[in-house]
Order: structure tokens, then sequence, then C-alpha cells
């Protein structure tokens, strides 16, 4: 079905993004999985590049155009070659909200420029050891103390955890009210006495990214480092995360749609009893299945971009959008390596990497269940 959300602009950023992954990762993104980590100067190349913070201001480097295509364009060129260690996604499509809509003019012009030139990487810390999806349970807690704040807790789970200079804390600032009432926003930076990276953690999949343990004991923040208001980062959460489970569906769509592309191009080849494996009957009814599914997620995905460039996108619908986009993007993965046969379960083949990059995408960004229970919460059940 021929797609009519992009326009002569994105497409060109879609050439700028295609040629630089194709010099500076396509060729070490598999030593970068088996380093965990992805180096610190690819992050200034892809500044540099204009691929960061493209809805941040022009004065402070950005691109100064609040167009979500122009994220969606580059998580889909990621997912396309498989670069799921470049945390570029979770830079401009999650953190960058916070800054941009509750950073002060001085944080701004603090931290901006450095976001923008990749010399600054965030990250946001809100699942904590024991609480997991449910975001009223943190336990993280910063108190008043003089002039600012003492951090005290632990985090896991955090992507860019290693790498990130910026950490946007979920914290409980008021012990008496309940979580929704009394949680803010506290923006750590690199080095800050007490704040103490752990493991970077061996994930089933994702193994470029850079997934981390964060602990605070003691951690003095400055009270300039309150990212919006006091008191309210409950409800700064709840107005960013439709953006961030739209950017968990565009990922979930492409890459539902690239190894679609790379099974068709492997069974049209690949030989059984002296014929494409591609020309069996249940071949074509799988791989017509998954394009139709596919199709439809794509069409649905767009108009939720749509309708989050209008500010429009609901809760609801981005919870739909998270959480039937990545079961099929698993339901894609498993079908396609199923068709690969013993060839699919050997590393060397992209699927074997797409379905164990698949299988968090249910999990992270709040999990399938939680967002089914908006759905239903939504209609009155």
């Amino acid at each position: 079905m021929r797609r009519h959300l992009y326009e002569a602009d994105h497409d060109a950023f879609r050439d700028t993004a295609r040629t630089f992954l194709a010099k500076n990762v396509v060729p070490f993104h598999d030593q970068w999985e088996r380093d965990s980590i992805v180096p610190r100067e690819v992050w200034t190349a892809g500044g540099a590049q204009g691929l960061l913070g493209m809805d941040l201001p022009e004065e402070h480097g950005g691109g100064g155009v609040r167009d979500f295509r122009y994220n969606a364009v580059l998580g889909e060129e990621l997912q396309r070659i498989g670069a799921s260690g470049v945390g570029f996604t979770l830079h401009n499509d999650v953190t960058g909200p916070y800054l941009r809509d509750l950073a002060t003019p001085e944080q701004q012009a603090r931290w901006l420029p450095g976001v923008c030139s990749g010399e600054l990487i965030t990250a946001i810390a809100m699942t904590e050891p024991g609480t997991g999806s449910d975001l009223q349970g943190i336990t993280t807690t910063a108190r008043r103390d003089g002039e600012g704040w003492v951090l005290n807790g632990s985090k896991t789970f955090i992507t860019n955890g290693i790498n990130a200079d910026l950490v946007i804390v979920v914290a409980r600032t008021d012990p008496d009210a309940p979580a929704s009432r009394g949680t803010s926003l506290l923006v750590v930076e690199r080095d800050q006495p007490g704040f103490v990276r752990g493991r970077n953690l061996d994930k089933v999949g994702l193994k470029a990214q850079d997934t981390a343990e964060l602990f605070f004991e003691d951690v003095r923040v400055p009270a300039e480092n309150l990212l919006g208001t006091e008191d309210r980062g409950f409800l700064h959460l709840m107005e960013n995360l439709p953006q961030e489970r739209l950017s968990i569906a565009v990922g979930a769509v492409a890459a539902a749609e690239t190894v679609l592309a790379q099974t068709v191009e492997y069974v049209s080849t690949r030989t059984a009893f002296g014929k494409p494996v591609g020309s069996f009957q249940n071949s074509r009814f799988v791989l017509a299945e998954l394009q139709t599914e596919v199709s439809i997620a794509r069409t649905f995905v767009d108009e939720c971009i749509t309708q989050l460039n209008a500010g429009d996108l609901t809760a609801t619908d981005a919870a739909m959008a998270k959480w039937w986009t990545t079961d099929l993007q698993n339901k894609a993965a498993d079908r396609c390596l199923q068709l690969h046969g013993g060839y699919g379960y050997m590393t060397e083949y992209p699927v074997s990497k797409a379905w164990r990059d698949a299988r968090v995408q249910s999990i992270y960004g709040g999990t399938n269940e939680i967002m089914k229970e908006i759905v239903g919460r939504s209609m009155g059940l």
C-alpha cells in the first residue's frame, strides 16, 4: 500500500540518515555487539549530521522543526539495518521532549547544545528493581536539603545507562503524598558524587545497546537541576509516554517489514525437495498473512504519527499501537525464523538477531499487559 506520510524534505533526511548509517554503523555493529556498547564517537558524528535533536531549538544547535516524521524516518532506517545498539531514538524520541518542553531557558542553554551535538548522551531512569511497569511504586527518594536535593535509590534496565551524561531520574519528593502527586524529575549529571553505574547488563538481545543499573547514594542534586514542576513528575511522564510508545511502535513495524523482506528473499532462493521453499503453500500463506498484518500495522502507525504531530494522539491509541505492533514484530520474527529452518537458528543469519532483539519490545515502554489495561479502562471496563 502506498504511503502518504512523508514529503520531499523527509525523503532527503532519509537519504542523509541512510548514507550516515552505511558509513558509520553498518561496518562496525557486529563488533559493538561483542563489546556490548556503541562508541561515543558515533554520537558526535550523528550530531554533526543533524541526526540528533531535530525538534530542539535552532539557537541551541537543534533542527528547530517539531515534526515527529523525522524521528520516524531515523527509527525506520536504524531498524532496516538491524542497528539495535544505537540509542539515538531514546535520545530523540523519549528524553528529548522532556528537555524541550520542561527545561528552563538556563537549563536549555546549559544542556541542549551538547544534546544536539552528541557530546551529552541522555537517559531516563524510571524502572526500579522492584517496580517494573508500576511507576506509582517508585521508591527512589529526593529530600530537600538547603537549596538542593539529596537523592537515594536505584534504577535498572536503563538504556544508554553506561554512556549517559544526563540522566532524568524519577524520584519521590513528597513521601506523604500519593506517587502521582509527590514525584519529581531530577537531572543527574555524569560524575556527580554518589552516582554509581552498575553492570552493563547481559541481555538476550539488543547486545550492542548499553543497558545499566544505576545507583544513587546521597547524591546532591542542585535545585537548578529540577526538571519541570516539583511534585508533578508523574504528570510529566504521562504527557510524554504516548510519544515514547509510538516510537517503539514505529521501530516494531519497521523491524517486522525488514525481517519479512529478508525472508521472502531467502525462501525464493532456498530449495527443498527440488523446489524453492517459497513455492510451498504453507510458506505462501504464512508470508501472505504477515504481509497483510504488517501493512495494517503500518497504516495505523502512520495515522498515529499524523495525530501526534497535530497534538491529538491519545494515551489509548498509543497503547494500542505499542502492544499490537510489538506482538506482531515478535510473531513475524518467529515465523520467519521457522521458514529459515535450521539456518534460522544460526547467528550468522540476520533473522536470528531479529528474533532475539524483538523479544523485549513487548516488555519495555510498559508491558503489553499494561497497554491492554490502558485500553480496557478507556472502554469503561
